[in-house]
């Protein structure tokens, strides 16, 4: 811990979210342009986002989205498929629209009923990736039914990361969302082109979050929180200085009906106070020193894109999320919910 009242940093970004689409989408993108300068964007609507003509659209949705007088640029990913044409991701590289491609294996999240069965079937893709120096960003799990789901992120390193950086070294890769001390030990012994984001209720909380009184649905995410062990490794890596970890929420908006049902969706919205939760793990852990370079650097140095010359400011002040927001197109409980955290982001 620490008496530190004041923490300025460059604005930071955020490296991995969801906006969804519409009333939801239009709802939700102020909270992230409130705090970051930048975000990359996942393709998983429906349909999901494999064209540059559909990239650039959902871009221009996002942009009419951003509250007045505040600076945002969403950066845009493309859904890789089975059949997806390396060529047409070059010309959405080429033609500053996709930053960076997604892998999602099929069935493995939301709206991944349309991800990659195989990553042998778009091996000449991630080539041309390669060629050209466009990031793959990969959820990294198996979705066979007799995989143990905390077990799944493990075995996607065995069974295919391992072999796909072995193969195609010359790839950059973000390893998104990782939850387990396999994935930081992994990433550690990666070459440069290998990296990883983490969220903040992977550094916050544990598999019991989900079952402590009752099923708790508002701390289900995918990838599952995993055990004590692992979320002790991923606040160390975070915390660490390694230029190979960067800040990325997974901030996934869903309806408190969709969440509170028999099948209940995976995501925790966690955009309107990400900055306050993630500062509060670099302040329990001693290290708020390192939160500038996690949160607003190391990430665009792995993207090869410059740093946010402004600056934002977080004080040490109590702030109480809300139990609930109440937003057009749907009601969210945020992470957090009716916690008071350390943090303030200053206006």
């Amino acid at each position: 811990m620490t008496d530190q009242t004041i923490l300025s940093i460059r604005r930071p970004d955020d490296w991995h979210l969801h906006f969804r689409d519409g009333a939801a989408m239009r709802s939700v993108v102020p909270f992230t342009a409130k705090q970051f300068a930048r975000a990359i964007v996942m393709p998983n609507l429906s349909p999901p986002v494999t064209t540059v003509e559909a990239g650039a659209a959902y871009r221009d949705r996002i942009l009419a989205a951003v509250p007045e007088g505040i600076t945002f640029t969403p950066l845009m990913t493309a859904y890789l498929t089975d059949a997806t044409d390396g060529n047409e991701l070059a010309r959405g590289h080429a033609e500053a629209v996709f930053t960076a491609a997604k892998l999602y294996p099929a069935h493995a999240t939301t709206g991944s009923a349309h991800g990659v069965t195989s990553v042998t079937n778009i091996m000449p893709a991630l080539e041309h990736m390669a060629q050209i120096g466009m990031p793959l960003l990969i959820h990294g799990e198996v979705t066979d039914s007799h995989v143990d789901i905390f077990d799944r992120e493990a075995v996607f390193i065995e069974r295919t990361l391992s072999k796909l950086v072995r193969d195609l070294p010359e790839l950059k890769i973000v390893f998104e969302h990782i939850t387990t001390a396999d994935a930081v030990a992994f990433v550690d012994a990666s070459g440069p082109n290998v990296a990883a984001t983490i969220t903040p209720q992977h550094l916050h909380i544990n598999r019991n979050a989900m079952f402590t009184g009752g099923i708790r649905p508002h701390a289900y995410c995918l990838p599952v929180a995993k055990r004590e062990v692992h979320r002790l490794a991923l606040r160390k890596a975070a915390t660490s200085g390694s230029g190979k970890y960067f800040l990325g929420t997974d901030s996934a908006p869903h309806d408190k009906s969709a969440k509170e049902s028999a099948c209940g969706c995976a995501g925790i919205f966690n955009a309107p106070f990400a900055l306050e939760s993630y500062a509060a793990v670099f302040e329990e852990e001693g290290a708020l020193e390192r939160f500038e370079a996690f949160a607003s650097e190391n990430g665009p140095r792995f993207y090869g894109l410059p740093l946010n010359e402004e600056r934002i400011i977080l004080e040490r002040a109590d702030i109480v999320v809300p139990e609930l927001l109440a937003l057009e197109g749907l009601n969210v409980v945020p992470f957090h919910a009716g916690e008071t955290l350390r943090w303030r982001l200053k206006a």
